[in-house]
């Protein structure tokens, strides 16, 4: 299961520009996704070869002047709560600070791994200053500096050492889907359908320490595990910072999953919050359902529902080719359905193309479709092409100059390769290399 590493600390220590730096300083790491919750507060890292989650806490502050009493406060809990390990960022220019002292008072009490990153340690003595966050007693100082990063190396080294060392999840090898969306779009009303007091549940599967994970379910001939999602659990502290708290639960939720059911609610637009979710499936490269839930609610007339359905692709663009249902959880309508589907995505999610057949398909649609010319005039021509062995649908083409090939090419591709084979609701990636 992915960890999480939550960054915490007052405002204006450098939070964001550290998070910056380390999802986008080294070619090992992973680009973030944008737009998650306000800006840019979560991000991929992989590190020595330990991939973990970064979630920024910060960003939040909206003219206050109590602002950590309003709400970094809120989002300290959330994150302390949530997340495997956690970043305290302080500004070593500034030094001490009595804001500090209330986000050390709060780590303090959790069981959580801490690392201190001391920040805008731009110089030696900058660097000698740093000891005196020894005085919080929480554990090791790192010096660093986000703005060039200075120190980032050994920090993400300690991070991937204590991730490296942590237990690894129980395997299990069936399908993994988990429903996630926005506070109230009904995704406990399906998971009750699903794991009601008159189903053959077997017994959860411990997940983490805080609460059951994975939840097998073994019914009307499907056979899968359940992921919990953000609308399981109900707690009356995060009510005011609930947007937060849904996607940090999603955060977990998305990265242990096969397929996502991304659920939203048909009385509704496709919200921006609906994107952000949408993002991280894609991003994470996780297969997926939209369930358009309680359309029962909606006023029909002939052409509703796919007027619904083009604003919606039209919003997810250019990963468009995604099963789209209608449903009504209450009503029980088309609730089968979605699990049907749910297994052919995750069928496609893992579709094997052998090497010559790929050429053979592909190859004839390149000769009739040449990349365009690059810089200089320089022809580019793709030799062959291959599916490469990860987890989800990726593609390789070799050619003679990779790094001419732009987007509009290979949007193309991608089109193509969902035309031939049967790819719908998995996300592709698609690489140019060198021959």
């Amino acid at each position: 299961m992915g960890k999480i590493l939550a960054i915490v600390g007052r405002p204006n220590v450098g939070k964001s520009t550290l998070f910056n730096r380390l999802t986008e300083s080294r070619d090992a790491i992973v680009e973030p996704t944008s737009g998650v919750t306000r800006d840019r507060h979560y991000g991929k890292c992989n590190w020595n070869g330990i991939e973990f989650s970064l979630i920024d806490t910060g960003g939040y502050v909206e003219g206050s002047d109590d602002v950590f009493e309003t709400e970094i406060r809120k989002q300290v809990e959330i994150a302390i709560e949530e997340a495997d390990a956690l970043l305290f960022v302080v500004d070593v220019k500034e030094g001490l600070n009595p804001m500090d002292e209330e986000v050390a008072n709060f780590i303090r009490r959790s069981q959580k791994t801490l690392f201190i990153a001391a920040n805008k340690a731009d110089n030696y003595n900058l660097i000698h200053d740093a000891q005196e966050f020894y005085a919080f007693g929480l554990g090791d100082i790192f010096p660093v500096s986000a703005i060039n990063g200075s120190g980032t190396g050994e920090l993400l080294d300690a991070i991937s050492e204590e991730f490296k060392e942590s237990q690894p999840e129980p395997d299990i090898n069936l399908p993994k889907f988990t429903v996630v969306g926005r506070p109230n779009v009904g995704k406990s009303s399906f998971i009750n359908v699903l794991t009601g007091k008159d189903r053959n549940i077997v017994t959860p599967v411990a997940g983490t320490t805080r609460d059951s994970i994975f939840t097998p379910y073994k019914l009307f001939g499907f056979d899968f595990v359940l992921v919990d999602t953000a609308g399981l659990r109900k707690k009356a502290k995060v009510r005011a910072n609930i947007e937060f708290y849904s996607v940090l639960r999603s955060v977990r939720a998305i990265e242990n999953s096969d397929v996502c059911f991304l659920m939203i609610d048909a009385t509704q637009a496709f919200e921006s919050q609906d994107i952000n979710i949408f993002h991280l499936i894609d991003k994470n490269k996780k297969g997926l359902v939209i369930m358009v839930n309680k359309w029962d609610l909606v006023e029909k007339k002939k052409n509703t529902h796919i007027e619904f359905e083009n604003q919606i692709r039209e919003r997810i663009s250019p990963f468009r080719d995604v099963p789209i249902i209608f449903t009504s959880v209450i009503n029980k309508q088309r609730i089968f359905k979605a699990l049907e589907i749910s297994m052919k995505v995750y069928e496609n999610r893992k579709r094997k193309i052998s090497t010559s057949k790929f050429n053979e398909v592909m190859l004839p649609v390149i000769q009739a479709n040449h990349p365009p010319s690059g810089s200089r005039n320089r022809q580019v021509k793709i030799k062959y092409a291959m599916q490469l062995p990860t987890a989800y649908p990726a593609f390789a083409f070799y050619c003679n100059h990779p790094g001419e090939i732009k987007d509009a090419y290979r949007r193309f591709l991608e089109n193509k390769i969902r035309e031939k084979f049967d790819f719908t609701g998995a996300p592709l990636s698609i690489f140019f290399r060198k021959k």
